[in-house]
C-alpha cells in the first residue's frame, strides 16, 4: 500500500507537532497518552490548507485531553476548516489504528471508501473513513464516528485540545488567528464555552 492518499485532519492533528507523534510515537503536549507511532516514521510529503463541505463538532470525552472530541459530519451544511497531510496509504492505516488507541500494523481496505465516498469499519469514535474529495489526483481521506451531529449531546473542548487546533490551523497558512479563532468559537460544542473575544480564543466569561 505505497500509493499516497491525504489524510484531512480537522482536529489537533492539523498540527504537525501532533501528528509526529502518530507517525514517530511520542506524546503531544498536554496530553495524557504516548503513542507507539507507524511503521513508516517519514513525515508528510506536503501539507495543505483545505475547507471541507460539512460541520465540525466536538462531543464525548477524551481521556487523553480531558474535554470533547473533535468530529467531522460531512452531511451538515457549512465549512470545516482542516488541514492536509499528503501520506501513504499504509501510514494512514496507521494513525486510524492510533486513532482508537490500538496498535499500528494492520493495512485497511480502502476499496469501499475509495468507491463509495464512505466506509464504517466499526461503531468507534473514529472508525467511520470518508472521503472528502480529491486534490492534486490524491483521495482526501479522513476519520469520524458513524453518528452524525445531532445523534449525542456536544462537549466542550479542553483548552491543551484547542491550542493544537488552533496551532495546525495557523500552520496551513490560509487564515489568520481572528478567522481561526472565530471560527472554533463558533464549532457545536464550543459555543458558548469559548469565546473569541478581539479575535483571541478564550473560556468564555472569563
Amino acid at each position: 500500500m505505497r500509493d499516497r492518499v491525504w489524510y484531512a485532519a480537522y482536529g489537533s492533528n492539523t498540527h504537525r507537532a501532533r501528528l509526529a507523534c502518530y507517525l514517530e510515537g511520542g506524546r503531544p503536549a498536554g496530553a495524557l497518552r504516548v503513542y507507539p507511532g507507524a511503521r513508516d516514521p517519514a513525515p508528510p510529503l506536503r501539507s495543505a490548507a483545505v475547507e471541507l463541505t460539512g460541520v465540525v463538532y466536538f462531543a464525548t470525552h477524551s481521556p487523553v485531553w480531558g474535554g470533547g472530541r473533535a468530529f467531522y459530519d460531512p452531511d451538515a451544511g457549512g465549512r470545516a476548516l482542516a488541514r492536509a497531510h499528503l501520506i501513504t496509504a499504509q501510514q494512514f492505516s496507521d494513525i486510524a489504528a492510533q486513532e482508537m488507541y490500538g496498535e499500528p500494523g494492520v493495512d485497511l481496505d480502502l476499496a469501499e471508501v475509495l468507491a463509495t465516498g464512505r466506509c464504517v469499519l466499526g461503531p468507534g469514535r473514529y472508525q467511520t473513513l470518508v472521503r472528502a474529495g480529491f486534490l492534486d489526483g490524491h483521495p482526501l481521506l479522513t476519520l469520524t464516528a458513524p453518528w452524525s451531529l445531532r445523534d449525542l449531546p456536544w462537549t466542550a473542548p479542553s483548552a491543551a485540545y484547542l491550542r493544537h487546533l488552533s496551532a495546525g490551523l495557523r500552520e496551513a497558512g490560509a487564515w489568520d488567528d481572528a478567522v481561526i479563532a472565530r471560527y472554533l468559537a463558533a464549532c457545536p460544542g464550543a459555543a458558548g464555552h469559548w469565546t473569541a473575544e478581539g479575535g483571541v480564543l478564550g473560556p468564555a466569561g472569563a
